[in-house]
């Protein structure tokens, strides 16, 4: 009797908790499947996404860092949304990351732009490592880029240090992007002077094998001065000669200009001193 009581009994229980294991136990199921289906389903799209950023030539660091961040991120979605399977309530849990992401937002605001710039930079490309850029009033050589800023040498060999911040939101002058230049050089001679000989001693200068004949160049009066007429020589080089070609014209241009009998004025000015007359 006491046996087909018990019996009983566990049958009534049974009738209760076996539904219970059957819900919950498919709710585990189908939640362990969605958590090793989704997880490899993120390594894969990250695998990816890193390679299609690898497309547009973008820096090693950055294709494994937006690949790793993209990587964190789906997962801890994936997580939540598994957890939310289950029957674990998730609004608590979300609000603390939202509330924890803006706290760490707010203190790291600079390191965040700064971060941001460097991935634009990297991504767009406005200048490559070994070019010469002016920003931010600092010129100098790239010499690397990383995400959260930008190491320049400037001319006379010191390391400048510019956040990607400032640097991605300025105005960035890059003088090796193109292949060639244009170079403008001006000198002033008299105003006695023969400015069609003055133009002919320019031309010649340029007839250097580094100065490019095709746009040819030019020799122009571009304006008349105060002491001087300024006489403006336009030509076009590869970027590389730029300096080479300025440094020979301002060596060469004075000699020839004074063996032609052309002279180049001093800055003059004329003062007048008028003295009155003391009246009784």
């Amino acid at each position: 009797m006491d046996l087909n009581a018990e019996v009983d009994q566990l049958v009534r229980q049974s009738q209760t908790w076996i539904p219970l294991i059957m819900e919950y136990g498919s709710r585990v199921l189908l939640a362990l499947l969605t958590l090793a289906v989704g997880w490899w389903i993120i390594n894969k799209v990250s695998a990816r996404l890193g390679k299609l950023v690898g497309l547009r030539n973008a820096d090693l660091a950055l294709q494994g860092f937006i690949s790793t961040l993209s990587n964190i991120v789906l997962k801890v979605l994936l997580l939540v949304s598994v957890a939310s399977m289950i029957g674990i309530e998730t609004t608590s849990f979300v609000a603390a990351i939202g509330a924890a992401g803006l706290a760490i937002g707010l203190a790291l605001q600079g390191s965040l732009a700064n971060f941001a710039g460097g991935v634009l930079i990297l991504m767009f490309r406005p200048f490559r490592i070994g070019d010469w850029i002016e920003a931010q009033g600092v010129a100098g050589t790239v010499d690397s880029i990383q995400i959260f800023h930008t190491v320049l040498r400037t001319g006379d060999n010191k390391t400048v240090i510019m956040p990607n911040g400032s640097l991605s939101n300025g105005i960035i002058t890059n003088t090796n992007r193109q292949p060639t230049r244009k170079v403008v050089f001006d000198v002033g001679v008299d105003y006695e002077a023969d400015l069609q000989k003055a133009r002919n001693v320019l031309l010649e200068l340029a007839q250097d094998p580094r100065v490019l004949q095709d746009p040819a160049p030019q020799a122009v009066v571009a304006t008349l001065g105060d002491s001087a007429i300024t006489v403006s020589l336009r030509l076009w080089t590869k970027t590389a000669d730029y300096w080479d070609v300025m440094f020979m014209l301002n060596e060469h241009a004075r000699d020839r200009l004074k063996a032609e009998g052309i002279d180049i004025p001093f800055p003059q000015r004329v003062i007048r001193v008028v003295q009155e007359t003391a009246t009784q």
